[in-house]
């Protein structure tokens, strides 16, 4: 049997979106295939972040190539990155230690059943990327364009004059944040957990952590 490891990750750092699916498919996977799941690591952040900037995704990799682990296993090829560059740097670096990837949507993995790589992937994630990148810079094009039209009809942007938000509405959204800063987890740390700016988290503490 081979030893395997799931990634899972979704954007949202608050409860609107989870992981639940993609581990429980990949768990499902695993079983089929005679693969016994040794840890699952899940992470909520924005797959636009570097490589760097994603705590748990490291923490993965390094925890599977420490531990030989024969293969990770992962929902989809978005989510490991959607910067190209960062995909390829993660997949070069699980070849150069002998680690397997199978991304289930796609049904591709970085090696073949005989062991040999497989030839397609650099090809496929290149494509997909571009692909993706180009559907971006459509939406953006298209919020620019919908926004200069709502201006020159007159509208304005921003939020109404003396809006702000209620602390029942930021304990809400920002729920995640006061739980790292009541464990004690520093600002820049909580920064990167939760995927906000430190001076989000500055501010979250002045309202919720100091005022105590």
């Amino acid at each position: 049997m081979m030893n395997a490891v799931i990634y899972a990750r979704v954007s949202s750092t608050n409860d609107r979106q989870s992981t639940d699916r993609q581990v429980s498919d990949l768990n499902a996977y695993a079983d089929k295939n005679d693969m016994v799941v040794v840890k699952t690591f899940e992470e909520h952040i924005s797959g636009a972040k570097r490589n760097e900037e994603r705590p748990v995704l490291c923490e993965c990799l390094k925890y599977c190539i420490d531990n030989n682990v024969d293969i990770l296993l992962i929902s989809e090829l978005s989510r490991l990155g959607r910067n190209v560059d960062e995909v390829l740097a993660n997949v070069k670096l699980c070849k150069d230690n002998h680690l397997n990837i199978f991304f289930q949507k796609e049904n591709l993995s970085i090696f073949q059943a005989d062991g040999t790589k497989n030839p397609f992937l650099n090809i496929f994630i290149s494509v997909l990327g571009t692909c993706a990148e180009m559907e971006r810079e459509n939406i953006k094009f298209r919020l620019n364009s919908g926004r200069a039209k709502y201006i020159a009809d007159g509208g304005k942007l921003g939020r109404k004059e003396g809006y702000r938000k209620t602390l029942e509405q930021k304990a809400e959204e920002y729920k995640n944040v006061i739980k790292e800063l009541k464990k004690g987890t520093s600002i820049r740390r909580t920064a990167k957990l939760c995927d906000v700016s430190i001076s989000t988290v500055q501010r979250i503490k002045k309202d919720f952590i100091n005022k105590k």
